[in-house]
């Protein structure tokens, strides 16, 4: 029987991650996930790919969404009152124009510091009317795309034993970022073939595999790049059809609802793997 074994967010695009024991998945993902996002002084959104260093970067949102803490090394701890009706900004994700609500100087100031690039924090607009693409359109906040990602750990033992075999040690679950770890599906990538999931009170629907770039080589713990690893392994074995390494797999949310560690997830449509 497959369940729900890691559930994660995260608050700040590109920053670190929040495990919880239960989490409210709305059409946009988990709740707080990826609502807020670090921008330029132009608006062009920020990412590991660039600027490694917010890995370091641990935000935690109040339980009702109204406070946000920063904490980073050598950096003091910002307690921020979140806006989310102020003035809008232009912002650019991937070359696409969305607004984002800046939160202030003192936000501004604190990631400029941390990431030694001057540097401006927005968060989703409630008027945010993204649509994401893949076999099932959804939304999504400041996310690369769908709202949720899956990811087992069938698929990330495969990968273990495949460094094991190049003498690399595992890697942690959080170089991949996921939402939702699930255990219990005895063969590697069944996440591939799921077109259908039922978990807790929600429904997902498969919308795309994931498919991997260069934030997979930071380490997650000092904000470094690391290495060719694990790119340099997965492109043996992991090139998918339509270009790419994958690993992993994209949801959109079909219905609403909790979701807790320990939940069943039942597979209530499968469809051919695209790798």
């Amino acid at each position: 029987m497959a369940r729900v074994t890691d559930l994660l967010y995260y608050p700040v695009k590109g920053c670190a991650g929040t495990s919880a024991p239960e989490v409210e998945l709305t059409p946009a993902g988990p709740a707080h996930d990826r609502s807020f996002m670090v921008v330029s002084e132009e608006g062009v959104y920020r990412t590991q790919r660039r600027d490694p260093l917010l890995a370091v970067v641990r935000p935690a949102v109040s339980p009702d969404g109204t406070h946000l803490t920063l904490t980073a090394p050598r950096a003091e701890a910002l307690r921020l009152r979140v806006d989310d009706s102020g003035p809008r900004r232009a912002v650019d994700l991937f070359g696409t124009a969305y607004r984002g609500i800046d939160q202030g100087d003192e936000a501004a100031g604190w990631f400029s510091a941390v990431l030694g690039a001057p540097s401006r924090l927005v968060r989703v607009p409630p008027e945010h009317d993204r649509v994401t693409d893949g076999a099932t359109p959804g939304t999504s906040g400041y996310a690369d795309s769908c709202a949720v990602h899956v990811l087992s750990r069938a698929t990330l033992g495969l990968l273990d034993r495949a460094l094991a075999a190049r003498g690399v040690p595992p890697l942690p679950v959080s170089r991949f970022r996921p939402n939702i770890v699930v255990d219990g599906w005895d063969e590697p990538h069944t996440e591939d073939r799921t077109r259908r999931l039922r978990v807790g009170d929600a429904e997902l629907g498969y919308a795309k595999l994931a498919i991997r770039c260069a934030v997979t080589l930071v380490d997650q713990d000092s904000g470094t790049r690391a290495g060719p690893e694990p790119l340099r392994t997965l492109a043996g074995y992991r090139r998918a059809a339509r270009g790419g390494v994958a690993f992993g797999t994209k949801y959109a949310v079909l219905r609403p609802g909790r979701v807790s560690v320990g939940d069943e997830v039942t597979v209530t449509a499968w469809g051919a793997s695209e790798v």
